[in-house]
């Protein structure tokens, strides 16, 4: 088990570790391109690392994010009862495929539901090792509050947020400080999805998801059709870390996940073993991981608290209480 990771200087040594024309196709430029079917691609890291170099301000304000985060856990001034968080879907497409249907966005806040409150039909998988620090109702609910589409004829967006500006073509986002924005697009380049952390400038602030795996039905494609991309992309807009710390043996400031030497993909086996010191069991069933959305169905306690930290009187989504 790992310490938590307790001081502001830390956090911030880890974080500096690491035109209105719908003709224009945008592509990240920074990740190599990868095979969705066989790898999970998340961009949120690597686009919090160029958020961080286009704003210096940044790593400071999420370097307090994490010291209020910290103080919360240790004194326990969390949000009583549930946390109900209005959603935003915002669909750009440029087929039929990629417009989305209602009943497939529906689906999408179902697993939400599900997977937040720890309902989902496979919460109480067996043989999961970590069970007895599975976070069980994390008191987070997400509402379906508005659909916004608008075609385009991009055929992919990239990870440099020009979904969320209407002078590239995209949709700006409704009412950032107080609803969750989820843009559903073409990303390209492998990426599934991305969030934006806690920190950043509310202009672009939610998270993206490619329309491939958004929610259960129609366009979703295994092995990433249950969802779970966007439970993954929400626990970055809520403050949690790839659970391998994006560094080999690296820390996702959670006390009682375990060391990960890099990510998983696939479903591992039970009794899957870390290389780092103690060689301890993975936690590849946790949302945080890269796992196929069949091997992935919990968060733990310390996640819980983590997430519940934001939402504390003073804390950095304190607007959506």
């Amino acid at each position: 088990m790992k310490k938590l990771l307790m001081s502001a200087a830390a956090a911030l040594l880890m974080f500096s570790c690491q035109n209105d024309n719908n003709t224009t196709e945008l592509t990240n430029q920074d990740a190599a391109p990868v095979n969705a079917s066989a790898h999970r691609g998340c961009a949120s890291h690597e686009v919090l690392e160029a958020q961080m170099k286009a704003d210096p301000t940044l790593a400071a304000r999420m370097a307090q994010i994490e010291k209020f985060t910290n103080e919360t856990i240790q004194s326990g001034r969390l949000v009583n009862g549930v946390m109900e968080i209005p959603v935003v879907f915002n669909v750009l497409y440029r087929t039929t495929a990629e417009n989305i249907s209602l009943a497939q966005l529906q689906s999408q806040i179902d697993v939400l539901n599900k997977d937040f409150s720890a309902t989902n039909s496979d919460y109480n998988t067996a043989n999961n090792p970590y069970s007895s620090v599975r976070s069980g109702n994390t008191n987070i609910r997400f509402v379906l509050d508005q659909v916004i589409r608008k075609s385009t004829t991009k055929t992919s967006w990239g990870t440099n947020d020009a979904m969320k500006k209407t002078a590239s073509g995209g949709i700006a986002p409704t009412s950032p400080t107080t609803k969750l924005n989820f843009w559903v697009c073409t990303i390209g380049g492998g990426i599934l999805g991305y969030a934006q952390f806690p920190g950043g400038s509310s202009a672009t602030d939610g998270v993206v998801c490619d329309s491939k795996y958004t929610g259960l039905s129609g366009s979703a494609n295994a092995p990433f059709n249950l969802g779970r991309t966007a439970t993954h992309e929400v626990g970055h807009w809520m403050n949690l870390r790839h659970i391998w710390g994006d560094a080999t043996c690296g820390s996702d400031l959670v006390s009682d996940t375990p060391t990960h030497n890099a990510a998983n993909g696939g479903v591992p086996a039970v009794g899957h073993r870390s290389t780092c010191s103690g060689t301890p069991l993975e936690m590849y069933m946790n949302y945080m991981d890269y796992t196929d959305d069949r091997g992935m169905y919990m968060f733990s306690i310390g996640q819980k608290t983590r997430m519940n930290a934001i939402f504390a009187t003073g804390g950095s989504r304190a607007s959506f209480r």
